[in-house]
């Protein structure tokens, strides 16, 4: 039973899968090596603004990793797994195999040509995939992560239920999701609204999570703001070298999307959730 995405203060179009994966083969093109291949928030400990964004970054996939409670015996869907990094730390932390998939081919090209580098072509693996249409069968997968990517996709709700008819019972879901922490000033708004047009997502309402995992038969675990952890820090450190992320975006646009423009947004925050498939 899938759910519509429910509107917020804060609107945007809804995502269409291909121009995701459109603008992630362009990102794909850039040298990603700041934030050691992977594109999502750091995890800062409080007085730790110094560690670089390659180091948050790894730390909060590591948090995210400790939540799925998994080992060498277990199998873990990566969903928008990027060039993989996320996936092949995890692999090296567990033991675990991990498919990933995204919507970009040229992240999947890039994530398998990097996995077969580092010797993990065969605990790691890629797919081009729609996570709304996933090509697994039931009970496929002992785990599942989703580091900010549901936020591209055009319903959370459907996402929600195909991530429980391929996890096994028992099968943990850990993901990442922005969503607004509360009403964005009116002089802050087009800060946000570049950003959502710009990177093609919505914005989610913390207290619709459960009812989205209700709906999807899947049974709520935690849910942590880490906003003060991650978001300003991120930005603060990604606008310091966010010139060549502006030649991805439409030409077209009079204003593109930087970094530096939301470093004062408090109001746009990032939830951690962690959900669990009944046994």
């Amino acid at each position: 039973m899938s759910s519509t995405p429910t509107a917020t203060p804060t609107t945007a179009p809804v995502p269409v899968p291909e121009e995701v994966g459109c603008l992630y083969d362009r990102l794909t093109a850039l040298d990603t090596e700041a934030v050691g291949g992977s594109l999502h928030l750091g995890y800062w400990d409080v007085d730790d603004n110094d560690t670089p964004l390659v180091e948050a970054a790894d730390r909060l996939t590591d948090m995210m990793t400790d939540r799925l409670r998994i080992d060498e015996s277990h199998r873990v869907l990566d969903i928008g797994c990027g060039v993989g990094q996320p996936a092949m730390r995890i692999s090296r932390r567990t033991g675990a195999h991990v498919t990933g998939i995204a919507i970009s081919k040229d992240q999947i090209a890039r994530a398998s040509a990097l996995a077969e580098g580092a010797g993990l072509s065969g605990r790691v693996e890629f797919r081009h995939a729609d996570a709304m249409e996933l090509p697994f069968p039931d009970n496929s997968f002992d785990a599942a992560i989703a580091i900010e990517s549901i936020f591209h996709m055009p319903d959370r709700g459907r996402v929600l239920d195909e991530i429980r008819r391929v996890l096994r019972p028992g099968g943990r879901l850990v993901l990442t999701d922005f969503f607004e922490r509360g009403p964005v000033p009116a002089e802050k708004q087009p800060a946000v609204d570049r950003l959502l047009r710009d990177f093609i997502m919505t914005l989610a309402r913390p207290e619709d999570y459960v009812p989205l995992l209700r709906d999807a038969g899947l049974r709520f675990v935690e849910l942590l703001d880490i906003t003060e952890q991650s978001v300003r820090q991120t930005f603060e450190q990604m606008s310091q070298g966010s010139q060549e992320m502006q030649t991805v975006f439409d030409e077209e646009a009079e204003e593109k999307f930087s970094p530096a423009s939301m470093i004062g947004v408090d109001e746009f925050g990032s939830v951690l959730l962690t959900a669990q498939k009944p046994l």
